[in-house]
């Protein structure tokens, strides 16, 4: 479901699947919580570059781990937003609390 890297207590998410819907949520979910727990994880950069939809699992998802991490003081950052997605971040208002930017690059320079 997910590829991670990390980097300086940096998690890179890379999701595998094309969807981030209810049919992986769960399973994509423990997997980062896991990972966050472990591995004493600052800051998480999820990499939409495969997934071209997302349903309100997936936005439950990506603001759960935000929560996690904001409280902890860390960042949340998304990358390679394609069009459909980032609408989907607009309407829900996520836009407004998690940083988009284009490339893993720019999120990462702006830490």
């Amino acid at each position: 479901m997910i590829n991670y890297s990390l980097e300086h207590k940096n998690l890179l998410v890379d999701f595998m699947a094309t969807e981030l819907d209810h049919h992986i949520a769960g399973e994509v979910r423990e997997k980062i919580d896991d990972i966050l727990i472990s591995k004493q994880v600052k800051n998480i950069i999820f990499d939409f570059k495969n997934i071209n939809f997302m349903d309100s699992s997936g936005i439950g998802v990506i603001i759960g781990r935000y929560k996690k991490i904001s409280s902890e003081g860390g960042k949340v950052f998304v990358v390679n937003v394609s069009p459909r997605v980032k609408k989907i971040f607009d309407l829900s208002g996520m836009n407004k609390i998690i940083n988009i930017y284009d490339t893993y690059e720019e999120a990462v320079s702006s830490l």
